[in-house]
């Protein structure tokens, strides 16, 4: 490829993991994609993960995908990072972490989220104001936990971040954020589009620890600072978008903008579980996160926390590959696997449950009624997101609207075909495999141009793929998940 086409990086660093494509800015042409892990440790609600790991991972993943596009340095023109949402990134003398950030599926603020959101008009208050409801999983709600649990450390924090935030000032020196981003902390008012001096005041933190609010993720923020050039290999001429949460990036790179609300919702099947849409309404419901989205639109989203993590831990106690599932149906079998709490519904001290065994259960069942908890879970916030965008879930016109699988739970057999027994509605699933980090690379694509990323995506079609027709939608397994987990939820949540 000739040194003068342009060539972008989308990075998306998640819970697990750094991935870097590089991708042809004209074309939208996949080049290649690098990767690194990440570790994350704690017990006991308690997840967290070193961000100099995560910068780390960054250098690795990028250089790879530099290298393996085979392309000269000097053809990559702009950078962007989508990140993981929530996690609490506490900065230090010399901009350094002062300890592992906390990461969004760390429930041990459960208490805090609790006690904020009974304040400022309480949890129906919180919407209209935030966009959501303070849970444990919110920024706010961790900074909080900081503040009762080491206050030493809280008092010392020089600068407040969200991942991605992190990773764009170590890779242009800017302190910057997006509101797609920002409106995941609960300290953002997606109604007034800037941080809410009420909230801020009464979690104590002082707005001038936070970094600057850009108007969209492609604003261009900078230049490769030179410590992050040297790092990366590339030249200091390279461009940083702000960029975005990892939910938001992965709406761009589908190419949905917000002309109204989807005829393609969004379901995400990864470590968490999330369906989403974009939409110019800013609905408020105290079950969604009204996230406000990257292009100034809004992303009302549902989030759960057990998804294809909590399915691979039950076949891995089981002694079966994530295949040999079979429904749960056949035997009886229900599976709650709230295995690391759960957000949707908001149960944070909840466990993994198990009812209906018998002598002759077969395990294969016991595994698909895993499949069929996490994707009962994850459909049932969907039905709360279409209603809270004035959508009546049941009715046949909404009902058959086509759903559009992405995450890791997209490329395999028993994940979709559960979620279409499930939900009896075709599926589209894009084939593009890395869909946040080729939407950070149309936020990057876009700082360099001054393009619309939504329509840079559209145009590259990221968000194409093969349909799958529904399947017959199988409420009597529907109704047995449901009666459970109406019968278990006082115990879940004591």
């Amino acid at each position: 490829m000739p040194a003068s086409r342009s060539v972008v990086i989308g990075v998306d660093s998640s819970t697990q993991s750094t991935k870097a494509v590089a991708v042809d800015a004209d074309t939208g042409a996949l080049l290649a994609v690098g990767r690194a892990p990440h570790t994350v440790t704690g017990a006991a609600g308690a997840r967290e993960s070193d961000p100099g790991e995560w910068w780390t991972a960054l250098v690795t993943a990028v250089r790879s995908a530099v290298r393996d596009a085979g392309v000269p340095a000097a053809s990559v023109t702009g950078i962007a990072v989508a990140g993981q949402q929530h996690g609490l990134v506490t900065l230090g003398a010399g901009g350094r972490p002062l300890r592992p950030a906390l990461l969004w599926n760390d429930t041990r603020s459960a208490p805090q989220a609790a006690a904020l959101a009974a304040r400022l008009g309480g949890p129906e208050a919180w919407p209209a104001r935030t966009g959501s409801v303070p849970v444990a999983s919110m920024t706010a709600a961790k900074w909080q936990w900081l503040r009762e649990h080491e206050p030493e450390r809280a008092d010392a924090v020089t600068g407040v971040r969200l991942p991605h935030d992190h990773l764009t000032e170590r890779l242009s020196g800017a302190a910057v954020t997006d509101p797609g981003d920002a409106s995941g902390t609960c300290w953002y008012g997606t109604a007034t589009g800037a941080y809410d001096p009420e909230v801020l005041d009464l979690i104590g933190l002082d707005p001038a620890l936070l970094p600057a609010l850009a108007p969209t993720g492609a604003t261009r923020v900078g230049t490769l600072a030179p410590a992050a050039a040297e790092a990366l290999g590339l030249p200091r001429t390279v461009a940083v978008a702000a960029g975005t949460g990892d939910n938001m990036a992965a709406a761009v790179g589908l190419g949905l903008g917000g002309a109204g609300l989807l005829d393609h919702p969004v379901v995400s099947l990864g470590t968490s579980g999330t369906v989403f849409a974009a939409t110019r309404a800013r609905p408020a419901a105290p079950g969604l996160a009204g996230f406000a989205a990257t292009d100034g639109t809004y992303l009302p989203l549902g989030c759960t926390l057990n998804c294809t993590l909590a399915v691979d831990r039950f076949a891995a106690l089981l002694g079966l590959d994530r295949e040999d599932a079979v429904p749960g149906g056949e035997g009886g079998v229900v599976v709650l696997p709230y295995l690391d709490g759960e957000r949707t519904p908001d149960l944070p001290h909840a466990a993994g449950l198990v009812t209906g065994l018998r002598h002759g259960t077969d395990p294969r069942a016991v595994l698909g009624a895993a499949y069929e908890g996490a994707v009962h879970t994850v459909l049932r916030a969907l039905d709360e997101l279409l209603a809270a965008c004035g959508l009546d879930p049941a009715a046949p016109d909404v009902r058959d609207r086509p759903l559009r699988l992405i995450g890791g739970g997209a490329r395999g057999r028993v994940w979709t075909d559960t979620v279409r027994r499930l939900s009896g509605r075709p599926l589209v699933v894009p084939a593009a495999g890395e869909l946040v980090a080729l939407g950070a690379a149309a936020l990057a694509a876009g700082a360099v141009t001054g393009s619309d990323p939504v329509a840079l995506a559209a145009a590259w079609g990221t968000g194409d793929g093969r349909v799958l027709p529904p399947l017959p939608r199988d409420g009597e397994a529907w109704d047995r998940i449901a009666g459970v987990l109406t019968a278990a939820t006082p115990t879940l949540l004591s």
